[in-house]
């Protein structure tokens, strides 16, 4: 009788605590248990406005500009909370990457939390996996033949084009890295010679303790890690498909590329506080000790191998967190590359962060017959009731051998293994065009447009498989030699010769239903606007004052490049992109 009064006194205390702190998540006021070490995320009210980012160029003052507006946004809204949290010894991490706060504390911290004016929300630090099929039997070296995947989107054609990545920086978080194996190494951002490096601003370990998920406390590189290690062999394996080669392997899309990377999970376990952690570290990289952040020597893209389901805690009312750091990442000039899940073949099965968020380029896995392999997961995307085409593109993901932690060789199945051949295609595509780092919104777009289309039986949620894009190849499978092509002839930015040019100014770019074109600072001066499509083909031309406002009704989606001559003979010219 005793505990069945205690069971309808708890049960009362939970629904009052729940009608009285609608702040927080219904998980954390269902845990009755481990009540003085509850593990949340504070989700603050106030979040920075990156908008005016997009007006400049370049990805180190985008990312310097963008790491300076969510800094001081941060630091502004969470100066009482944590002046609260420090005087009462709580622990605690702020971010700036989304303005959030991770907290563990007892039951009676997390309530009083709620109650404060700032925060919006109050989110459990929910464990987050990888997402991998099995792998195939391990396979030793072998003659130096380019692998499948990269002759069959041509990237072995764009080497010889003059192009594999140099001068570009590619990011990884995963499961760790053994950067010492010999396709790897030489390309570490950090390498030194064959027994030095330095991990400064190159590598970050987010990984403090073990997992919940993890059954053993045995993790076999450590917490806390000084330099790369691989508990898992996954992220190994995802960074030699980007950047891996040595002198009888060919296993990287991008081999002439350094790499840099941060460890998010634990034996294939992670959190969000870890994902947020390594976003937050992509956006400005610190020193081996964590301090001294660089905005400056941000990757170039990353490359994310990994979901949260709904059985691990993510739902529509706590995605938020993700979604904000990615679409940061964006806005600061990085490109945010993701698998997009092996829950296929069924349809609407691209559900789970961060593969579904409208930011998230999502990539879809291909097999050597060009067909879409039965695992890889279909859109279109239902579970927010939008209803956008996914995945973007497809890209080599059955069957794909690359090196694993000690130096050896494994083919790895899964939309993990699709997504580096993308991320490394942008290495490719900006060390072909150096103008468009930076500029993600016009690199997506140009894999898009490029992409050679790809056609299903299967229809999905609506969306027929002989469309194009459709819900189960997207624009269809990445080719990395029409990529280059049109990477060479967008421009982005005046040319230096053309010291006269006034900024061309496009908004809103991307544009849906009207875009306005013109330059800056330059009002009454006449003009000729001339639009070529991303077959380099003129399909606008039009004269007046130096400020165009064009409808876009019947105009496709994609690519396009704008083009403005001024009465004085100056040319400004910008690429743009029209999304329906």
């Amino acid at each position: 009788m005793r505990l069945f009064a205690l069971t309808l006194l708890s049960l009362f205390i939970s629904l009052s605590v729940v009608a009285q702190s609608p702040k927080i998540d219904p998980s954390l006021l269902g845990n009755t248990h481990n009540q003085n070490q509850l593990d949340y995320i504070v989700f603050l009210s106030s979040q920075a406005d990156l908008s005016a980012v997009s007006g400049v160029k370049g990805k180190n003052r985008k990312g310097s500009m963008a790491y300076s507006l969510l800094k001081k946004n941060s630091d502004d809204a969470q100066l009482a909370l944590v002046n609260w949290l420090r005087h009462r010894h709580i622990e605690y991490t702020s971010f700036f990457v989304v303005n959030a706060i991770h907290v563990r504390s007892d039951y009676a911290t997390l309530l009083t939390l709620a109650d404060r004016n700032e925060v919006q929300k109050i989110l459990p630090n929910f464990s987050i996996k990888l997402d991998r099929i099995e792998a195939e039997p391990i396979v030793g070296s072998r003659d130096l033949v380019p692998e499948w995947g990269l002759l069959k989107i041509g990237a072995d054609s764009v080497w010889r084009m003059g192009f594999d990545g140099k001068g570009v920086v590619v990011g990884g978080q995963d499961t760790g890295y053994d950067w010492s194996v010999s396709p790897l190494k030489s390309k570490y951002k950090g390498f030194i010679n064959d027994t030095v490096a330095n991990h400064s601003y190159t590598w970050h370990d987010a990984i403090h303790q073990k997992s919940p998920l993890a059954a053993d406390s045995l993790n076999p590189c450590g917490y806390n890690l000084k330099e790369p290690c691989d508990d898992n062999n996954h992220g190994t394996h995802t960074m030699g498909t980007m950047v891996g080669s040595d002198t009888s392997n060919l296993i990287g899309v991008a081999p002439g590329a350094q790499w840099i990377a941060c460890r998010n999970m634990e034996r294939g376990n992670g959190q969000l506080s870890t994902y947020l952690e390594c976003f937050e570290w992509f956006l400005a990289p610190t020193d081996i000790d964590g301090n001294n952040p660089d905005p400056t020597k941000a990757p170039h893209v990353i490359n994310n191998s990994w979901y949260c389901s709904p059985e691990e805690g993510c739902n529509p009312g706590n995605w938020d967190a993700l979604q904000i750091a990615v679409k940061n990442l964006k806005a600061a000039g990085v490109v945010v590359v993701v698998s997009a899940g092996n829950s296929g073949p069924g349809c609407e099965t691209i559900n789970a962060p961060p593969a579904h968020f409208e930011p998230s380029f999502s990539v879809g896995a291909s097999m050597i017959n060009d067909t879409i392999a039965n695992f890889s997961s279909r859109g279109p995307v239902s579970i927010d009731s939008s209803y956008r085409v996914k995945p973007d593109v497809v890209a080599p993901g059955r069957g794909v051998r690359s090196v694993v932690r000690g130096g050896g060789f494994a083919a790895f199945n899964g939309t993990s293994m699709a997504g580096p051949h993308v991320a490394g295609l942008v290495a490719l595509i900006i060390s072909a065009n150096p103008d468009l780092e930076g500029e993600v919104t016009t690199i997506e777009e140009i894999i898009r447009q490029t992409a050679d289309p790809k056609f299903s039986d299967q229809d999905c949620g609506g969306v027929s498989g002989q469309l194009h894009p459709n819900a189960v190849y997207g624009y269809g499978r990445i080719n990395a030699i029409k990529a280059i092509e049109l990477a060479l002839k967008t421009q982005t930015k005046v040319n230096e010769v053309d010291k006269l040019a006034t900024p061309l100014k496009i908004i809103p770019n991307p544009a849906s239903d009207y875009v306005i074109i013109g330059l800056e600072q330059d009002n009454l001066s006449t003009a000729k606007l001339s639009i070529f499509n991303a077959a380099g083909v003129q399909i606008w031309k039009e004269s007046g004052r130096a400020w165009f406002q064009l409808s876009l009704d019947n105009w496709p989606s994609g690519l396009y490049q704008a083009v403005l001559e001024n009465e004085h003979g100056v040319t400004s010219s910008a690429s743009f992109v029209v999304q329906h």
